[in-house]
């Protein structure tokens, strides 16, 4: 699908990438780069690059990727929905429910229970007719999630996170004590060198990408730290990764804990328990919450206090 956009007198002068993404509602910056790399703007019937400048008067041509329909069936799976418009909606997801279909979960997944409950309204931004999940969580990770149902909420709010806007605060408990009573953890991260499934901290690294991890400590217990986290930033297990690279993984978490892993926990012991953002028709701010889990406080009972 094509798409033309013709340069006025006053947007003469301007980088490519940037007079797009405020011509094309639906696509974010990072989304224009992405197709100008693809070779997909032109002018003139020359590819352009991101930082081209054109004069009033030409035309940028723009060729959108044709949606792919979804091979993923709607599945009536119950879902905790604290908020809900005809722009998006917020799910409280649980633990052990993965977020896209993947080889071995092809069904039982969020996209499923979506799915089924919005039936074609979500968006398909990327090329994709897939749920427009603007931000993951990991499989294990239990908390608030952000799901956009159409390209214009989707674009909005993926330029909140690209400009770390976007209010995301977790809860988590992690092997250890703490001196301090807060921190910051700024260390860019990347895909481990040798373990190509792992995330690590790579200091000297250009494939590394910068990520910035704030904590406060909420209760200290003997061999263990309840935290409130914030993410700057959000790289893939950015958490996980920075409270393991200072010493502290998180409790439960079998990739980047200790050997000897706490299996009663079923997985990392953190919760994405808000999420704030401005929302993207009304520009009101939302702020929501989801409590603590079961298996969270579950945890929490059998710890001692420090």
């Amino acid at each position: 699908m094509s798409r033309f956009v013709h340069i006025h007198v006053e947007e003469e002068g301007l980088r490519v990438d940037k007079l797009l993404a405020s011509s094309l509602e639906e696509l974010t910056r990072s989304a224009v780069q992405n197709l100008i790399e693809e070779g997909r703007v032109t002018c003139c019937g020359r590819p352009l690059t991101k930082s081209a400048k054109l004069k009033a008067g030409e035309e940028i041509q723009i060729e959108l990727p044709e949606v792919r329909p979804l091979e993923v069936l709607p599945e009536d799976i119950p879902l905790d929905i604290p908020y809900e418009d005809e722009d998006l909606l917020v799910v409280n997801k649980p633990k052990g429910m993965v977020v896209h279909p993947a080889p071995g979960h092809e069904s039982g997944t969020l996209v499923n229970a979506l799915l089924h409950h919005c039936g074609s309204s979500l968006s398909g931004i990327n090329g994709v007719a897939r749920p427009g999940i603007v931000h993951r969580i990991d499989k294990d990770t239990s908390g608030l999630l952000i799901v956009a149902k159409n390209d214009f909420a989707h674009s909005r709010l993926a330029e909140q996170i690209q400009a770390h806007t976007f209010t995301r605060e977790y809860s988590a408990v992690v092997y250890g004590g703490f001196s301090q009573e807060s921190g910051v953890v700024d260390a860019p991260i990347g895909r481990h060198p040798t373990e190509r499934k792992k995330m690590a901290v790579l200091l000297n690294s250009s494939s590394a990408r910068h990520a910035l991890t704030h904590y406060w400590v909420v209760k200290r217990f003997s061999g263990f730290t309840q935290l409130r986290l914030q993410l700057e930033t959000g790289r893939t297990h950015q958490i996980r990764v920075h409270m393991a690279y200072i010493g502290h993984p998180v409790a439960g978490d079998p990739v980047y804990g200790p050997k000897k892993v706490i299996t009663s926990l079923q997985g990392q012991c953190l919760h994405a328990g808000k999420i704030g953002f401005i929302h993207p028709r009304s520009k009101e701010y939302l702020e929501l919450e989801a409590p603590l889990p079961a298996y969270f406080t579950g945890f929490l009972s059998k710890l001692k206090e420090a």
